[in-house]
């Protein structure tokens, strides 16, 4: 038997679809698969095995097997790539909200390697709602630099960051100098920041952001709006993140 039958792969060979059950073929199908996918025996990345393999292992015909597989996709567990197959989606990547957010932590702590691209930087007048927010004058300078951040060279994340230009002249220098926020503000020193205050959304991706990140025009992402600042409260830089939904998993911590 070749490695890529089902007794090999750690699958069941015997049919598990329970007829007159009063749940439908196709469902009790993907919910065997979902389970499969979620314990690790169909590993991320993986491609699945093929339509045939699938129908025969269940016992159903093709149609039935391919509105499982439908349903699977609709969830973001699978993917179909033209002409190689479906695979397994990879797993969205944990990511912690709570006093001290860090992304490269969250990354390294997922066995993944992350990055920051700076995609460009104005100075431009704070609003009224970034003023208030920042605790600045009206009209006060401020840095919009927009960021990029990668997971294993992936896009996962576009950003849009505001910080005081006149107290950090040369922070999208630094940006581009070190990938990150935290070294950037150790630049200076700042050797801690914490997070004030997360608001998340779900929002559509516009055509740049989709882009930006691999997406089709307006694929679903998650928005956060977010404030950090020093240890004894004071604002230090807004952002708005807009992350691809079925690549992270935010978790919100007290």
């Amino acid at each position: 038997m070749g490695k890529d039958e089902p007794a090999a792969r750690g699958l069941t060979e015997a049919p598990s679809v329970v007829r007159g059950s009063g749940v439908s073929a196709w469902r009790q199908i993907a919910d065997a698969l979902r389970d499969e996918i979620a314990s690790g025996v169909l590993a991320s990345g993986e491609r699945m095995p093929t339509e045939a393999e699938l129908a025969l292992r269940f016992g159903v015909n093709r149609h039935t097997l391919r509105r499982a597989i439908a349903a699977l996709a609709a969830d973001g567990l699978v993917r179909a790539d033209q002409g190689r197959g479906t695979f397994v989606a990879d797993r969205p990547l944990p990511y912690p909200i709570g006093r001290r957010t860090r992304f490269s932590a969250a990354v390294e702590a997922a066995s993944r390697t992350p990055g920051r691209i700076l995609l460009g930087a104005v100075i431009e007048p704070a609003t009224p709602a970034l003023s208030q927010r920042l605790r600045l004058s009206p009209g006060a300078r401020l840095h919009r630099i927009e960021t990029m951040s990668v997971v294993d060279g992936e896009p996962i994340s576009v950003a849009t960051g505001w910080l005081s230009a006149d107290r950090f002249p040369d922070f999208p220098a630094l940006i581009a100098e070190t990938g990150s926020y935290t070294a950037a503000f150790a630049r200076c020193g700042i050797a801690d920041y914490v997070r004030l205050e997360t608001r998340i959304r779900a929002a559509l991706a516009d055509a740049e952001d989709a882009l930006r990140l691999g997406l089709p025009a307006g694929a679903p992402v998650l928005v956060t709006e977010s404030v950090d600042g020093d240890p004894a409260g004071e604002p230090l830089e807004c952002g708005h993140t807009r992350f691809a939904a079925d690549r992270i998993e935010l978790t919100v911590s007290a």
